[in-house]
């Protein structure tokens, strides 16, 4: 008669640790599991080494889960470890071939710090609208003048936020300008541009009002960002955000000429 217990090891024998690592690479010595409920020896790595790597490739989607933690009664329980539970991780839906010993807000920062978690961070933080100059200064013009616009927004702004424990610099740079004239009587007052124009003599972006009028000129300015965790590489980040400018008062005057003695 074969005995429950022996039945028991002979199907934990074949089937092998439930979430167990596949063979590491050759930088990673990994041992195959040696008994149920419990991570082999060498196959797993401490929470710090888990977030020096993954903050070493942020770039990737990581996500974990605890190892063991299947629809199969042999093994039913997830092994601990010194200070948290032992947890598969996976790279881009890839098992890497080492596990983790993480406790719960860990497991939550590796699955929480993604791209897509950094974009949205990035798109809730302030960043500066542009200055919206002109000339002649004082906030007048003429009819049929070429009033000249700029800004001084041209550089990058950089801010840095704790995202899930992690200390992530995030980088704005202007790089497209969107100057809306407020002219009703012209068929371009909308000029989008990556030049943020420049001041006299250096007209790079004028516009011509044909009658006298109150205009309220803005100036929209499209960011592209990157980021990096800690002190690790920059990377990019794909969508870019806008920030509208506030409306300023510009007068268009008409210009009489009088004879003088």
């Amino acid at each position: 008669m074969i005995r429950l217990g022996s039945l028991v090891a002979t199907i934990a024998l074949l089937l092998g640790l439930a979430g167990a690592p596949t063979q590491a690479s050759s930088d990673r010595k990994c041992h195959g599991a040696t008994d149920i409920g419990s991570a082999g020896e060498g196959c797993v790595q401490s929470a710090t080494q888990t977030l020096a790597y993954i903050a070493e490739n942020s770039s990737h989607t990581f996500k974990v889960e605890k190892a063991c933690t299947t629809d199969n009664a042999i093994c039913s329980d997830t092994p601990t470890c010194d200070g948290g539970l032992v947890y598969n991780i996976w790279e881009d839906g890839n098992l890497l071939p080492w596990q983790a010993c993480l406790n719960d807000d860990q497991a939550a920062q590796i699955t929480g710090l993604t791209p897509g978690f950094v974009e949205r961070a990035y798109q809730r933080l302030t960043w500066p609208a542009s200055d919206l100059l002109t000339q002649p200064p004082g906030g007048k013009t003429l009819v049929n003048f070429a009033t000249n616009f700029y800004t001084t927004n041209t550089h990058p702004t950089t801010q840095t936020v704790t995202l899930l424990g992690q200390h992530i610099t995030i980088e704005a740079t202007p790089t497209q300008y969107t100057w809306h004239f407020d002219d009703h009587d012209s068929n371009q007052s909308t000029l989008t541009t990556t030049d943020p124009g420049a001041p006299y003599p250096n007209l790079q972006i004028t516009h011509r009002y044909t009658r006298a009028d109150t205009a309220h000129p803005s100036l929209e300015t499209t960011y592209t960002g990157r980021y990096r965790v800690n002190q690790g590489p920059w990377h990019t980040i794909p969508d870019t955000l806008t920030v509208p400018g506030t409306n300023v008062d510009l007068q268009i005057l008409t210009a009489t000429p009088h004879l003088v003695g």
